[in-house]
């Protein structure tokens, strides 16, 4: 579990116009908030906190003038254009109580290679104790057959971490590979085989010029015959 400590420093000024100079000289707009106490409005430094972002349940000890917060990121705002950071929401947690958090899950093991593996959700809901949050929880896929899918009860656990997602919950399905593409085949295939091929057609006709050719030869023979 990552802790990393940040100074920051009260804001008292606020509105757009404000949050915006605060970006501007490198600053994050932050409110902390939680446990019946009243919202602290801070700034803290962009780039200590973007690296700190980059760990999923990552603990932050705000430093302030007169103390410390321990705090979990709740809400992280980014301008959907550039991805920067524009605000973030931090709930104050205490050391050895429990919380609900989201955490990543990551894949291990071979799977049959016949089929689309789709990552339907990446993360699942856990209570565990604050300082002890797992960076991220395994999912085994060895010998996982197209058609099957694995759910948040499959989903290894670490000691004194509580599920709280739906067990039923699909973490990864493996599809089966669309037929079309083989029904295409076929069809295209079957198609040809149906089709004339190629020179046949003239080669039936041949016979059909042939005969015509036969009858006229007869009928310039027996003028011949008659005029004898």
């Amino acid at each position: 579990m990552a802790e990393i400590s940040i100074k920051g420093a009260r804001r008292t000024e606020f509105g757009k116009g404000a949050s915006r100079r605060s970006r501007r000289d490198g600053f994050i707009p932050a409110v902390i908030y939680g446990h019946g106490e009243k919202p602290q409005h801070v700034a803290l430094p962009s780039r200590e906190l973007g690296i700190a972002l980059k760990t999923s349940n990552v603990l932050i000890d705000v430093v302030l003038d007169d103390h410390t917060e321990l705090t979990l990121p709740k809400s992280v705002s980014r301008d959907p254009l550039t991805g920067l950071l524009e605000h973030i929401d931090l709930v104050i947690v205490r050391r050895g109580e429990r919380v609900v958090v989201s955490v990543p899950v990551h894949t291990e093991g071979k799977y049959d290679q016949d089929g689309i593996l789709e990552h339907t959700n990446n993360s699942i809901e856990v209570e565990t104790d604050v300082t002890n949050i797992p960076a991220f929880l395994m999912l085994n896929m060895e010998g996982m057959m197209a058609g099957e899918s694995k759910y948040a009860a499959d989903v290894v656990l670490p000691e004194g971490v509580k599920l709280i997602s739906d067990p039923k919950l699909t973490v990864v399905h493996l599809s089966i590979k669309s037929a079309e593409v083989e029904e295409v085949a076929v069809v295209a295939t079957a198609e040809g085989d149906a089709a004339t091929p190629a020179g046949e057609g003239d080669a039936a006709a041949a016979p059909a010029a042939s005969a015509d050719g036969d009858k006229k030869d007869d009928k310039k023979d027996e003028k011949k015959d008659k005029k004898k």
